[in-house]
């Protein structure tokens, strides 16, 4: 079933993804060690989990608004030499998290990194200052980014 229901089932996740694969878990013990629990039954709730999971994915893809229901935006932590103090704090990321991530994108100097980004995965993107070409396309569902000066 999770084949079947596609690389986003068992990617990174986001919150609702995360929940979805808890439920699962939750479900597929309930079937398994659950006499009580008809496994026609358990695979039945497990596949509407999964089919759910599916349509909520697709409504992402087409819907905006349905994508910033469900799931966090990422945010720039960091841009052209100044961090955002407040969304640190916010997302609770400190600087060694920072500095690994920098050190884990082939830095060892902070002044060639462009930006710093969190996603929504919870992953940090490191964007250096040679990819300025490609800046406008990947930063642009960044919703603090910060206006050009």
């Amino acid at each position: 079933m999770l084949r079947i229901s596609g690389k986003r089932t068992l990617s990174k996740m986001n919150a609702f993804d995360f929940i979805v694969t808890i439920a699962l878990g939750s479900m597929l013990s309930s079937v398994i060690l659950n006499k009580d629990t008809p496994l026609a039954e358990g695979l039945l709730a497990i596949g509407l989990l999964i089919l759910m999971q599916y349509l909520f994915s697709m409504l992402s893809v087409r819907s905006t608004k349905f994508k910033a229901l469900i799931s966090n935006p990422p945010v720039v932590l960091y841009y052209r030499g100044q961090f955002f103090d407040e969304i640190l704090k916010k997302e609770r990321i400190a600087q060694s998290q920072i500095n690994q991530s920098i050190r884990g994108a082939g830095f060892a100097d902070i002044t060639a990194i462009e930006a710093i980004v969190l996603e929504s995965t919870g992953d940090l993107s490191v964007i250096s200052k040679a990819d300025q070409v490609k800046r406008r396309s990947a930063l642009s569902e960044i919703t603090n980014f910060p206006a050009e000066k």
